[in-house]
This record gives C-alpha cells, structure tokens and sequence, in this order.
C-alpha cells in the first residue's frame, strides 16, 4: 500500500532527523501490516534503496528483549489465568542444573512486592515474567511462541522468559498480529497473487493469511487489554497519538544492544526494531524511547483520516464470592505443549501459594549460564 509505505518511510526519517544524532550509524526497520498477515509496509532500514541491500525487517536475527513477553501471557491467560491474578515481584533465584544459580533482575533493580499479571506486563517487570513462564511451563510457552510464528530457535533455559532467543521484526510483527485477530496465527505475505495479462489462472498466490488458532479468543481479548495498559500507563506511553486505543509493548535487550517497540491499532499492527548492525550498545535508547516514536510517527500518519476505533479487549471479570471452606490445594502436573488447554481456575490457589512461598519450578536446565536481561 503506497500510501501506508510512504508513512513508514516518513515516520523514520522525521525521528532520525529531529531525535537521533547527526552522523549516527545506527539503523532502524519498520513492518506495518494487517491482522491477516498482509504486509501492507515493510522498511528494511535507512538508505536502503539500492540493489541487493540487507533488509533488517526480513533477513536480521535479532534478541527480542520484553517485546517477546505477551507469549507468556498468552499461554498464562489460554491456561485460565486472570489479568488481575497477582504475582510477587521479589528477589528470586533458580537453580540452573550444570550452571549454578540464576537471578533475573528488574530493570529498575528494584521490587514491586504483589503485582498483578496486568501490572507486571505494563511495567515490564522480569521477575514475575520468570515466575509465570516457570509457573505454566517452558514448553507451553514456546509452543504458544513458536505457533504465532516465532520460527527460531527459542532458549531451553529460564531467560526464555526475558527474550533471550532471537527472530525477525517481520516475524515478530506477525506474531503480534495474531494476538490482534483473536489468537489465530498468520503468515506474513506482500502478494496477492501474479498472473500473465490475460490468463486466469495466477501463477503465484499469497501463501499467507490466517492459519489456525493457537489461544482461545477470550484469551486473546484478555491479552489486548493488558497490552493496551502499555501505553496508555506504562513503559510504551510514548507511542500514544490521536486518543485512539492501542496496544503493544517495548523490549530491550542485554546491554541495550536491540530496542523494540510492537503494537496495534484496531487496524494495523506495526513493528519497529532499532539497533546497530555490529550489535554496538544503544546509547540512552530503550524499546520505550525512539522506537516507540517511530512506531508513533508511523501509525499516526497511517491513521490519518481514519475513523477511531475501539480495541478488541476484555477486561477481567470481577472475582466471585469464594466460600470459606477452600478445597485442599493439589499439585498440578506442569503442561506440555500450547494450544487450547483449557482453564486454570482450579489451580489457582494452588498458584498463589507458590507465588507466595517463592515457588515455580526450574524445568529443564540450560547448558550455560543465562544472562541477566535488564529488560524494559
């Protein structure tokens, strides 16, 4: 879409003009398409124009940071868990088999004491990201990752949680776009389809589109509400434009060398990611600084002359009365694999005490230590 690539275009420039150093190397790439996967824009960095040229927003494998953290909330929410289920941000340590202790860090190096799920994503907060994904399990979440369309290797060990693996904004964005369409993955696609004048029959179709349901749609919804959290109270304020209703999230990886800012309208989903090639440390940028004003200056342009448009969201139901006389809590066997499982209602309690008493389980081991993300 001209109109919609042209936008894109203009969005970077006018930050790399007005916000970004003269004479910086540092690069930045766009994706801006549809809940279907339609790419409607697609920046694959600055003065790019040229044959042959890398594309940032297609071919580079980059860490992922927070932006990677909506995939364990989604596998939280499609188990049962509530936006509103909270969670104790504290000092917290796993032992790694063959590599010794871990302990993930908050950007801030402070805590939050109980938080719920909801608050713990709009602040970008590592620990109970760690918590959750070690709560509903590694493989759940990947599988829930990987079925969005995060093709890449994903980390064995728990910095899984932190956006320790790497991807593409293209795959990125379309993961994204998945959470925007009820929970349904997509493959990216930018053709329709390519015929010879006058033949019917194309020679080439999109190969795209909508594919099959990875969360359920209430699940879904649930996400969209904590996402919209994001930016309209916390790390991803900067991207707010038009008093429309968006939703997305920031991410930025060790030693700030990748920043990222993902998210949509109730019409397109746009991705940005902002880094150096040689993988030289961003200088004052997080997920939530320029890249969230690119994304801004990009969507607002794309938006122009659109009418407003509320989000897909739910927000949490209110809690029911629980009766004195609680059932004695079970363990529940960790599951294996995403998808629809069903609810979690019933292992509540049992999650609660966990969060209480610094539970969670290791899992499965990395074979090196894991880094710590001081991610926001």
């Amino acid at each position: 879409d001209q109109r919609i690539q042209r936008a894109a275009e203009e969005g970077l420039k006018w930050v790399f003009e007005n916000k970004v150093r003269e004479g910086s190397k540092a690069q930045a790439a766009i994706v801006v398409m549809s809940s279907d996967g339609a790419v409607r824009a697609l920046v694959g960095g600055r003065k790019t124009k040229v044959a042959g040229a890398f594309n940032r927003a297609t071919q580079a494998m980059r860490q992922t940071g927070s932006a990677f953290k909506p995939f364990i909330y989604a596998a939280a929410l499609d188990l049962g868990y509530s936006p509103d289920d909270i969670i104790v941000d504290e000092p917290y340590c796993l032992n790694i088999p063959g590599s010794g202790q871990w302990c993930p860090k908050n950007y801030t190096k402070s805590f939050k004491g109980p938080v719920t799920l909801t608050e713990a994503l709009k602040s970008s907060l590592n620990i109970p990201a760690v918590k959750v994904s070690e709560s509903v399990g590694r493989e759940t979440v990947s599988s829930v990752a990987t079925q969005f369309g995060i093709k890449s290797d994903l980390a064995a060990g728990p910095a899984l949680a932190l956006g320790a693996s790497e991807s593409t904004l293209l795959e990125m964005t379309g993961a994204y776009a998945g959470i925007l369409n009820g929970g349904s993955s997509v493959t990216p696609y930018g053709l329709v389809d390519l015929r010879l004048l006058g033949e019917t029959e194309p020679l080439m179709g999109t190969g795209g589109g909508i594919n099959e349901r990875v969360i359920q749609e209430d699940a879904a919804r649930q996400l969209v509400y904590m996402m919209e959290k994001v930016i309209s109270e916390g790390t991803g304020q900067r991207a707010k434009f038009g008093g429309r209703q968006l939703a997305g999230k920031t991410g930025t990886t060790s030693a700030n060398k990748d920043a990222w800012f993902v998210g949509f309208s109730a019409d397109y989903v746009a991705g940005v990611w902002m880094g150096y090639d040689d993988n030289t440390p961003l200088t004052g940028v997080t997920g939530g600084g320029l890249p969230a004003e690119i994304w801004r200056e990009t969507m607002s342009r794309v938006h122009e002359g659109m009418p407003l448009k509320e989000l897909p969201m739910q927000a949490p139901a209110p809690p029911s009365n629980l009766s004195e006389a609680q059932p004695e809590p079970q363990p529940q066997p960790q599951p294996q694999g995403g998808g629809n499982q069903g609810g979690g209602a019933d292992n509540v309690i049992d999650r609660v005490l966990r969060d209480i008493f610094g539970g969670g389980s290791s899992g499965s081991g990395a074979s090196a230590p894991a880094p710590n993300f001081l991610d926001r």
